[in-house]
């Protein structure tokens, strides 16, 4: 009798768990389409890639956190296994020893698990959502521990397993497996941020892995996935399509079902310099959003940490939408227009914002008394500094920054939205083709005495005595040419190519910006004219490869103009100094830093996590003899500078500055120096002022220390001279 209870309790779980799978199928299903259909090989064959990208690219990030990953490993593999064993042997009545032990093993391994589970739900960490979650270790020890002992009647003799089976001890059993297996799958029918079972986060992860986006992400049999971190382009030309997000079903598909995976681990949260700034940003609550967005309701369900801040806006229960309205709420940076409200659909306008009210609430003139009652803030998407750190820590890969740079470019590009001084920011830049409105003469002022040769008088020398060679390296000085604090970083650098004598030229007043402040702040028209015009420049001319100093230009350049046609080898100049010095054309005396004392990297983020560079700074750092302190933040979880993503003009508040945490970190290494090798990161990191009674450590590039140590030969002396960067009294004076 249990048993047959038991079988159809089973398969009742099963069409439950169909029914739910379907319906997440059709909420993903609301967003964009790719450009080209799936043919039924390739949705095979990408169903074929789960269990390695699984096993693989995934684990790997879980298994940082070797406690987790062992408990994971424990409870959802051993649910899966005995989850398919309880189909063989209870659905479909096949009794037999051997499936008996495994489906005790089985249970076994889950039950270990959850008790694991159950121990880190007792003092959970503050990134734990809690809620509902909180009942995730009863129910696992109960599924686990009922499926155990009734297991056991497979395995005892009959006359012992009939009385564990039958009777009322199997009916309690199966009370203990049917509350198990509808806290686990049930849950993934549900709607909107009611959904809590496991099982939807493994329904939808799995499918995450097989259909990701950014595929080159995972690696192969033959190689290791990429850190595939170039922004994917809008198509301007195609007018049906929407110009960013604006709604939840603008979204890709793909991105849709990356959103359903995420597990609420707070791994992202624990990361983000904007949450621990105290600015209104939670990556965590942000993906939540999009799943309520994507399913309909509102988020008072959500029992994680809410956005920072004290406004009560920003709680729980104050947010809301559905998956044809609009995701942002009314911006006060919106660009003025007229308001009117649609009596027959209550359709209330707000500049270029359109809110919904509910019928018979009460409206005050053009707008609704509970503007804010959308899904998001536009100041949390204006707080992120696009550093990937929240991506780095996705366990499912989640593309975070892919989502909050697709709504930006709806505020941008369609609502003229823009926060702070990114107005005048996107203004210069069409007007001027640089961000601070300078002739583009004016890059090369601090350069007068050096001589840079100019690249189209190098080839046009060249090709007037017929000589074939391209230029060995082209010098992108990228607008940190117009700060004078990162003119110094630039003599440093030019001092240590001539040192080298690296047969290097610059664009001079051809050079534009490259884009990337427009595009993260999401213009994505003024990014693609900046890199088309860029690219067509650098067509003209013949280099071996383009060489910066800013981590931004080293990315865009060599990561997203190639999706315009521009392929080029580029180097950040931190590696390309590696190279020089790996070549034998550096030579270096370290006994001329040796008053600097302890030194600290602080690792941009786009050139360590965006771009994997994390070996030739150390390198180099060793070369110079110094002794290296690590920050407890380093490497692909170094905490950003605030520079990024357009932060210093968009000017988010917070309740303390994400450069001064920086700076806090590298005072805990007791550091006298901290080295850089970004204008970005020097900018914010020089700006912090110290607290009362303490020094505050030097901020010095790569270069800049590499210049200090270099031993000219004599023949280059003299050119060294010319580039040598000023003391600081010289530019005090």
């Amino acid at each position: 009798m249990n048993d047959t209870i038991l079988s159809v309790l089973i398969f009742t779980a099963l069409a439950l768990a169909a029914l739910g799978a379907v319906k997440r199928i059709g909420l993903w299903r609301q967003g964009r389409a790719d450009a080209t259909s799936m043919s039924m090989g390739e949705l095979i064959a990408s169903l074929a890639k789960v269990p390695r990208r699984y096993g693989v690219d995934l684990h790997h990030v879980v298994a940082r956190d070797r406690y987790m990953a062992n408990t994971h490993v424990a409870t959802g593999g051993g649910f899966v296994a005995a989850a398919l064993l309880m189909v063989v042997v209870y659905g479909f009545g096949i009794d037999s020893a051997w499936l008996g032990v495994l489906l005790l093993l089985a249970s076994g391994a889950m039950f270990g698990g959850a008790l694991f589970v159950r121990r880190r739900r007792l003092d959970p960490p503050a990134r734990l959502s809690l809620g509902p979650w909180m009942r995730l270790p009863k129910s696992l020890l109960v599924f686990s521990a009922s499926l155990f002992v009734m297991s056991l009647s497979l395995v005892l003799p009959e006359g012992v397993g009939g009385m564990i089976s039958g009777g009322i001890l199997g009916l309690v059993l199966v009370a203990g497996i049917a509350w198990g297996l509808l806290e686990m799958i049930v849950g993934m029918t549900g709607g909107g941020s009611r959904i809590t079972g496991p099982m939807k986060h493994a329904f939808a992860g799995a499918l995450h892995l097989a259909f990701h986006r950014r595929p080159a992400r995972f690696s192969t049999r033959d190689s290791a996935g990429i850190r595939d971190s170039a922004l994917l382009p809008l198509d301007l030309t195609n007018r049906e399509a929407p110009l960013g997000v604006g709604k939840p079903s603008d979204f890709n598909w793909r991105q849709l079902l990356g959103f359903d995976a995420c597990v609420q681990c707070g791994r992202c949260e624990a990361v983000c310099p904007a949450f621990a700034a105290g600015q209104p940003l939670n990556p965590k609550k942000l993906i939540q959003d999009m799943v309520v967005g994507m399913a309909g309701g509102s988020d008072a369900a959500y029992a994680g940490s809410p956005y920072p801040g004290d406004e009560p806006r920003r709680a729980p229960g104050q947010h809301g939408g559905g998956p044809q309205q609009t995701i942002v709420g009314a911006s006060p940076h919106a660009r003025p227009a007229a308001q009117a409200v649609d009596s027959d659909s209550q359709t209330v306008a707000s500049g270029p914002i359109q809110i919904k009210a509910a019928p018979g609430e009460a409206t005050d003139g053009d707008k609704l008394i509970h503007e804010f009652k959308v899904l998001v803030e536009p100041e949390t998407l204006w707080a992120c500094t696009t550093c990937r750190a929240c991506v780095e820590e996705c366990p499912m890969m989640i593309e975070h920054v892919d989502a909050i740079v697709d709504m930006r470019r709806h505020m941008t590009l369609e609502q003229g939205a823009t926060p702070g001084k990114g107005v005048e920011v996107l203004d210069n830049l069409i007007a001027t083709d640089n961000p601070g409105g300078f002739a583009l003469e004016a890059r090369l002022h601090w350069a007068a005495d050096l001589d840079l040769p100019r690249i189209a008088e190098v080839q046009a020398a060249r090709e007037a005595a017929r000589d074939p060679r391209p230029v060995e390296a082209l010098l992108w000085l990228g607008d940190g040419a117009f700060d004078m604090r990162n003119q110094r970083t630039l003599r440093a650098f030019v001092q240590v190519l001539r040192a080298a004598g690296v047969d290097f030229a610059i664009l001079g007043a051809e050079e534009r910006d490259s884009g990337d402040v427009a595009r993260r702040l999401g213009d994505e028209a003024t990014f693609q004219s900046l890199a088309t015009r860029n690219i067509a420049t650098l067509s003209k001319y013949r280099f071996a490869r383009i060489i910066t100093c800013d981590p931004h230009s080293f990315h865009v350049l060599g990561r997203e103009y190639a999706a315009f046609g521009g392929d080029y080898l580029v180097n950040h100049h931190t590696s390309y100094m590696n190279e020089l010095l790996a070549a034998g054309r550096l030579s270096l005396d370290a006994t001329r830093l040796a008053t600097l004392g302890a030194v600290t990297w602080h690792d941009p983020c786009y050139l360590g996590r965006y771009n994997g560079e994390f070996e030739a700074p150390r390198s180099l750092l060793a070369a110079l003899g110094l002794e290296v302190r690590e920050m407890q933040r380093s490497g692909f979880r170094s905490r950003c500078c605030g520079g990024g993503g357009g932060a210093p003009v968009t000017d988010i508040p917070g309740k303390q500055r994400i450069p001064d945490m920086r700076m806090g970190d590298v005072r805990e290494t007791g550091a006298e120096v901290v080295a850089v090798g970004c204008p970005q990161c020097t900018a914010m990191l020089e700006g912090v002022v110290a607290p009362a009674g303490e020094a505050e450590p030097q901020v010095l590039d790569l270069a800049e220390l590499m210049a200090r140590a270099l031993v000219l030969e004599a023949s280059t002396q003299g050119l060294a001279a010319s580039t040598t960067q000023p003391t600081d009294a010289e530019v005090a004076a």
